[in-house]
């Protein structure tokens, strides 16, 4: 198994995101010149309390879910792309001799590493990229260096290898996200060339926001907001569990003061996290304006979501759909797939990974 983070990886592979609340796995094929063709897509809940602050508590529960999605899946393929959260990856930029061989860079980034990460190196998996040259010296070249404590990396092959996959790659939620907004990026005029794209993944407790500028991460941040509040107020204003409430919220179901009394308010406080993420990001970096923003994860296949965030923020929105320049297999709903597509995006960047 590889656990790297940034080498590219031989096909076929399904990609396999392990959030707080489901599994979403992602199955690609390629029709040829960085063209993709969905073959198969699954969704599969994880019991609540099973993963607490992206830490895997309730490793059978979760391996259930993972088993659940690829019997939902319908696939053969059992070998995977996994991604880390961003939060347990600890990431640093340095600069070395352009001169350096491979070998002697691997030396000089473990030396490096051990300034920059709080635990002993043989408790963590280190990787590292070449960026390209460092911009103010023609002698050196930027360096990307990114660890992981071994035992977060363990905790998600355990719960696929228990469901019977097997992993090949173990990724980072942000690299993945961006790896797929290469495709959203159709959606965007020029491409998102020169201009600064806020992606927000709106998730079950956490809002995870990422900033491109010209195509390139500038900024990566989290803020705590997400699709659980939701399902706590359904939960409070109507007597259901929080399973029952689960499915309320996506299948519907609930009366009809449903829509004004709890969905519009919550509506509403999602905006607002939106418009506070885009103040805090133009006020503490060197960017004073973001030119589009998209909205990924369950909540932002809420209706009409992206133009109240439109209207708050005075941003252009859009709702991410990696799939719209895609072919489908004949068994994928398109409809559906374009309802399911925002909260596919991480899961969807996984996928490329496994694809020429």
């Amino acid at each position: 198994m590889k656990f790297d983070f940034f080498n590219e990886s031989t096909p076929p592979l399904i990609g396999v995101d392990i959030s707080t609340s489901a599994v979403k796995m992602v199955e690609l094929s390629s029709t040829g010149k960085g063209s993709y063709r969905l073959e198969a897509y699954s969704i599969a809940a994880i019991p609540k309390d099973a993963i607490v602050d992206g830490n895997i508590s309730g490793l059978e529960q979760v391996s259930d879910a993972v088993k659940l999605a690829w019997k939902l899946l319908g696939s053969r393929e059992k070998r995977t792309a996994l991604a880390l959260p961003s939060a347990a990856v600890i990431t640093k930029k340095v600069m070395m001799s352009a001169e350096l061989r491979e070998e002697d860079m691997e030396v000089q980034v473990e030396a490096e590493a051990n300034q920059y990460i709080p635990f002993p190196l043989e408790e963590v998996n280190i990787d590292f990229q070449v960026i390209g040259p460092a911009a103010n010296s023609p002698d050196e070249v930027e360096v990307l260096i990114a660890a992981a404590r071994k035992e977060k990396i363990e905790d998600r092959v355990a719960a696929a290898e228990d469901a019977g996959l097997k992993v090949i790659v173990m990724d980072v939620d942000t690299y993945a996200t961006e790896a797929a907004y290469s495709l959203v990026a159709n959606q965007i005029p020029n491409k998102g060339k020169d201009q600064t794209v806020m992606i927000i993944d709106i998730g079950a407790g956490i809002m995870h926001i990422n900033v491109l500028h010209d195509n390139k991460s500038v900024y990566v941040r989290e803020q705590a907001f997400g699709g659980t509040q939701l399902t706590q107020e359904i939960q409070r204003r109507f007597g259901l569990s929080a399973e029952e409430a689960e499915i309320a919220k996506r299948k519907g179901g609930l009366p009809e003061s449903y829509e004004n009394e709890v969905l519009q308010p919550f509506m509403q406080s999602l905006s607002t996290e939106v418009a506070r993420a885009l103040q805090f990001f133009t006020s503490s970096t060197q960017y004073n304006r973001v030119d589009h923003l998209v909205l990924a994860g369950g909540c932002a296949a809420i209706p009409a979501i992206d133009v109240l965030v439109q209207d708050r923020t005075q941003v252009n929105t859009i709702i991410a759909n990696p799939f719209q320049s895609m072919s489908l297999a004949t068994k994928v709903k398109q409809q559906q797939a374009s309802i399911d597509a925002p909260a596919l995006l991480i899961a969807c960047g996984l996928a490329m990974r496994g694809v020429d």
